[in-house]
């Protein structure tokens, strides 16, 4: 038995559909049914001395393990998780400290004081009345929002104001997107920002790369969780939200939002499988689907009518569907077009838009940056979905149009950046899971190209046959130079140099000549050398995980080099 993670969980999430404390647990198969039942009589029995007996629980079954969950008042979440830790060490009989466990009434005593200090009837009372009103809120440690950007306002947690005292009538919704998947959920995030203004929108954005309203970035970093989408719908500049919806921040904190007009899930692909009791691709399906909870009824979902784990779970949705695919002869998308559904499709290289049976078409692939003359298959696959959503949203078709043509490299950094230096065509991305890194693979085979040279590396994570998968599919497409680099900070406790030798080992046996292959410690190295070996015409393909600025300032330094000695 082995505690892997205690966390709050503040909206939906994979294990319940509310607020809740949440423990992961890892249980041998002879054990867990007798723990679990310990432990659900354990907090039945605090939960009743405390007063909260009107709160329920929950299990999640996984492979080698469970979660168990506590629902929770959202002004009670911290004294709930201590609830939870506390029930479970009664019944393991230790403490994440190896300390033994309090007894129940030294528990009581404590977390009793614990639920006083935390909890805000204020709180609870503005809250209920927004929803009556039909109106959203947000909630945190700090600040109560009523709400939502232009329409919202907020107030300090320990000053909130008297319910008569609130301008109800100035409070209101404002139009918001969710944006989640496994692969092209930034970019997707990138197409819908440039069409909302191109609409006159001041656009609210929270991704992994930063969160930014208008042209000001806010913050820098990973901001594609609730604390991310919080920060955007307080800011009473905007207008528009488009919410980036990671994996990890649904499975850490639950969904930041409470509804939404639409949500675009990209794809299901394997990505970090075994965390938090995910352990195949049906439940990473399940994890993405969790942005379906906000859209009620009426909310649409915009899903990619080629990944079959969306399909079995849109065809039996209680919300609209629109469906996105490259090819406009799927039996889903004709049966859709036949039933007046909305769909978007890529047919004679023009994206178009269907509802009603109506055909209208957008643009065409070449008119995109982001889509390399059409080579970047997947990048057309992310504006289409883009184009579903922002249709769900309300924005013009020529605001679309104009998004898509707006969207650079630039708004891009590190995903299919391409620049061309001295002649060499240098493709820059920082794909990292099978599917991204497929994508990739799949443009450098249709860009033509003298010689190619690739940088890969791999994460320490991943299993030896994964790895020796990955390098054979690469060399596969058709390489004369590979330069095989180290990841310190994904190495994930293997030693240095072991993925890098079955990376090698794997090239080797594909047909390989060991000259065809050098090492780098770092990705600099790696890049200085790789444009050392370039000559006109042709095509480097590097793949960039760790010191992503420093690569595009030293290739941005290169070409403008190049285009001064020119």
């Amino acid at each position: 038995m082995e505690v892997l993670d205690s966390r709050r969980l503040t909206g939906p999430g994979l294990v319940w559909d509310r607020p809740a404390a949440v423990l992961d647990v890892r249980l041998s198969s002879d054990e867990a049914d007798t723990l679990i039942r310990a432990w659900q009589d354990k907090v039945r029995e605090i939960m009743g001395l405390l007063g909260l007996e009107n709160e329920s629980i929950k299990v999640r079954r996984f492979s080698d393990g469970a979660s168990v969950a506590i629902s929770s008042p959202v002004d009670a979440l911290y004294a709930t998780t201590e609830i939870n830790d506390w029930a479970w060490a009664a019944i393991t009989g230790k403490t994440a400290d190896d300390e033994t466990p309090e007894t129940m009434e030294q528990a009581v005593t404590r977390l009793a004081e614990a639920l006083a200090d935390e909890r805000n009837p204020q709180l609870i009372a503005l809250a209920a009345e927004a929803e009556k009103r039909g109106l959203p809120w947000l909630s945190d440690d700090e600040e109560l929002t009523l709400g939502l950007g232009v329409n919202g306002e907020s107030w300090p947690v320990d000053q909130l104001p008297q319910i008569p005292a609130v301008d109800w009538d100035r409070l209101g919704q404002i139009p918001l997107g969710l944006v989640t998947g496994t692969n092209g959920k930034t970019t997707s995030v990138r197409f819908l920002t440039r069409m909302a203004q191109a609409a006159g929108q001041v656009v609210g954005v929270s991704s992994t790369d930063w969160i930014a309203v208008g042209d000001e970035i806010l913050d820098r970093g990973d901001w594609s969780g609730p604390g991310g989408a919080r920060n955007v719908l307080r800011d009473r500049r905007v207008s528009m939200a488009i919410l980036e919806t990671a994996r990890g921040g649904l499975l850490r904190r639950g969904l930041g939002v409470a509804r939404a007009d639409a949500a675009l899930i990209t794809n299901i692909a394997e990505d970090h499988l075994g965390e938090f009791g995910v352990m195949d691709l049906d439940e990473l399906a399940d994890v993405k689907w969790i942005v379906t909870s906000a859209l009620g009824d009426s909310g649409t979902a915009v899903l990619n009518a080629e990944d079959e784990k969306l399909v079995t779970r849109g065809m039996s949705a209680r919300f609209p569907v629109t469906w996105f695919s490259l090819d406009p002869d799927l039996p889903l998308i004709r049966e859709s077009v036949r039933l007046k559904r909305t769909v978007v499709v890529l047919r004679n290289q023009h994206l178009v838009l269907i509802e009603n049976g109506q055909e209208i078409p957008i643009l065409e692939a070449g008119e995109i940056p982001l889509a390399m003359d059409g080579a970047a298959r997947h990048n057309i696959a992310n504006a289409l979905g883009a184009i579903g959503l922002a249709s769900a949203l309300g924005l013009p078709r020529e605001a679309i149009a104009e998004g898509l043509r707006e969207t650079g490299p630039e708004d891009n950094p590190g995903r299919c950046n391409l620049f061309v230096i001295d002649g060499a065509d240098v493709l820059v991305d920082f794909a990292h899971n099978p599917h991204g890194i497929a994508a990739i693979f799949d443009l450098a085979r249709a860009r033509p190209a003298k010689r190619r040279l690739m940088l890969i590396g791999q994460a320490g994570d991943r299993s030896d046959d994964a790895i020796g998968e990955l390098a054979a599919s690469a060399w596969n497409i058709g390489l004369d130079k590979v330069f095989i680099k180290e990841m310190p900070e994904y190495a994930r406790g293997r030693p240095t140099g072991e993925v890098a030798g079955l990376i090698k080992n794997a090239m080797l046996a594909c047909g390989a000549d060991d000259d065809q292959l050098d090492y780098f410690a770092t990705e600099p190295e790696a890049v200085s050398a790789a444009l050392d070996w370039a000559q006109p015409g042709d095509l480097l393909i590097l793949f960039i995980h760790e010191q992503i600025d420093d690569v595009l300032a030293m290739l941005n330094n290169a070409k403008n080099h190049a285009s001064r000695s020119a």
